[in-house]
Order: structure tokens, then C-alpha cells, then sequence
């Protein structure tokens, strides 16, 4: 995450707004598991991921941000389902704008809490939600984007057992653009998530600067990428474009089979040309290069 809108666009307000505390936890024990929250904003015609407009459609991107936050619901319940012991995994959405609760609860399993997260500067948007999911009780927390519906189900295993280790530390899973997917903590450390400029390249490299003035070890996950160009959108469709193939094989860094974004996307290449549209935007692009 780079930019102030990498999880999600729209999560920068100009209002200051608590973060709620509605929501149950799961039946993991809240105690000794890993809280792990994706940032999520409510599917609102021009709100939604509209950096991919084009080569989508204006009133495409809501779609596909519903699509988006199913998989990435589906994905953590998926870890948890697969977690160790005592490295077990409860999901949230840490959501905006306030009092778009009931379409997440419409949305999303009865499973994954809910943290209302909406405050003027992003890097209080993740703070808070990490300060919100160690309240709840949680050994650790976690703040994911929503952008990696195919994110590999292994890195959020990876994350919850790397925290679930004696001592403090954090876990970082940077994404290509220089910024991140993921990030870990066991204490809400304020300096993380300060001077950082979120809307740049900079991101990951000044996370982990801030880390080493507290004198906090990092664990790095391997580079991931976010959904936000016309790369990713056609990254993504390769990744999909075969049928699922009913394993998952979690004990690889193989990518999620993400079941909702993949019916989306069948649906535009063939019905709507998206790929066609996908091809003319990089021609464009690769001309003003």
C-alpha cells in the first residue's frame, strides 16, 4: 500500500469518526489468536476502486469491490479454518463510510467482526484498527488490504504463526508498487504509522525505517501485488482464467482461488470486451512512455 486509497478508496475522510465496537469475535479464542482485518469500503458507485476506470466502466468498479471482499473474506476464514493452535485466526472488516454497516453484514459471513474505521489520515485508519483488535483482546493484529483477492492463503499463516513467537515484532508483506499488503504488530506501535507519505512509492521502505528507530524486528513476507492498474486487472485475470481447481494446496505460496472475482471476470471478457479494453488502455500507456 503506497497510496492513502491502497485498501481502499475513499477511507480518507475529512470528518474525524471513532471506530465502533460492534461486531463478535469468533469462536477462536481472542485471547491467544491473531485478529486480521482488511480494510474495506462499502461498494458505492464511484467510490469503489476507481482507479480502474478505465479500462472499466463507471459502474463497473462497485462490482468488483464486492467481488474483492468476498475472496478476501473468504481467505482469512479459509486460514482460520487451517490455523494452528495457538496461531488461530479471527477475520474483520475494518469498514467506511459510517453507517454503511448493513451492506458489510449483507455482504459478508456472520463470521468476519466488524470495525467501523473512518478517520482523516490513513495511517490513523490503521492504527486504529490495530489498536481496536488488540481491545478486542487478540495477541496480535493484523491490517490487510482488500485490493489481493488472490493473496496466498499461506502468507496470512505465515503472519499469524510469525506473531504467535515469543517477544515483540512485527510482520511486513510488501507489495510491488512499494508499498504493502500486510502489516503485523503485537503492540500498537504509534511510530509505524508515522511520516510515512501514503501516497507514494515510499510506503514499505519508511515502515520499515520507523521500525528500526523503536528497534523492532521485522519478518518480511514475499513481495504481493495489489489490484490498482491495468497490470494487476490482467495479472488477476491469468491467475483466474482457469477453473478453479478445488485444492487449495495452502502449504504453498500458490494464489488464492478467488470464486466470486473469477464469475465476475468471466462475465466481462466475454460479455463486456474487457480485455480488448484492457489491451487499448496499455497501448495507450506504453505510447506516453
Amino acid at each position: 500500500m503506497n497510496r492513502a486509497d491502497r485498501f481502499t478508496d475513499g477511507f480518507v475522510s475529512g470528518k474525524s469518526i471513532s471506530v465502533g465496537v460492534s461486531g463478535k469475535l469468533s469462536s477462536t479464542s481472542a485471547a491467544s489468536s491473531c485478529g486480521i482485518a482488511f480494510m474495506a469500503t462499502a461498494s458505492t458507485p464511484g467510490r469503489a476502486t476507481t482507479r480502474l476506470v478505465p479500462p472499466l466502466t463507471s459502474d463497473e468498479p462497485a462490482a468488483l469491490n464486492t467481488a474483492f471482499l468476498e475472496d478476501v473474506a473468504d481467505n482469512v476464514l479459509l486460514a482460520s479454518r487451517h490455523s494452528a493452535p495457538r496461531a488461530d485466526i479471527a477475520g474483520y472488516a475494518a469498514y467506511g463510510p459510517p453507517g454503511s454497516e448493513a451492506f458489510f453484514r449483507r455482504t459478508l459471513p456472520s463470521a468476519i467482526g466488524m470495525i467501523e474505521a473512518w478517520l482523516p489520515n490513513f495511517g490513523d485508519c490503521l492504527l486504529r484498527t490495530i489498536q481496536e483488535l488488540l481491545t478486542r483482546g487478540h495477541a496480535a493484529a493484523v491490517v490487510l488490504n482488500a485490493d489481493s483477492p488472490t493473496l496466498p492463503t499461506a502468507l496470512l499463516l505465515e503472519t499469524a504463526e510469525v506473531l504467535a513467537r515469543p517477544g515483540d515484532r512485527a510482520v511486513l508483506g510488501p507489495s510491488g508498487d512499494g508499498g504493502y499488503y500486510l502489516l503485523g504488530l503485537k503492540i500498537a506501535h504509534r511510530r509505524m504509522f508515522e511520516d510515512v507519505a501514503w501516497s507514494t512509492e515510499r510506503v514499505a521502505e519508511q515502515t520499515l525505517e520507523r521500525a528500526r528507530e523503536i528497534g523492532l524486528d521485522v519478518h518480511r513476507l514475499p513481495v504481493w501485488y495489489d489490484v490498482d492498474d491495468v497490470e494487476g486487472l490482467r495479472r488477476l485475470h491469468t491467475e483466474l482464467c482457469e477453473p478453479d481447481p478445488g485444492s487449495h494446496r495452502i502449504g504453498a505460496h500458490n494464489p488464492h482461488y478467488a470464486v466470486q472475482t473469477a464469475k465476475l471476470m468471466q462475465r466481462l471478457v466475454h460479455a463486456h470486451d474487457l480485455s480488448a479494453r484492457a489491451d487499448r488502455i496499455r497501448q495507450i500507456e506504453h505510447m506516453r512512455a
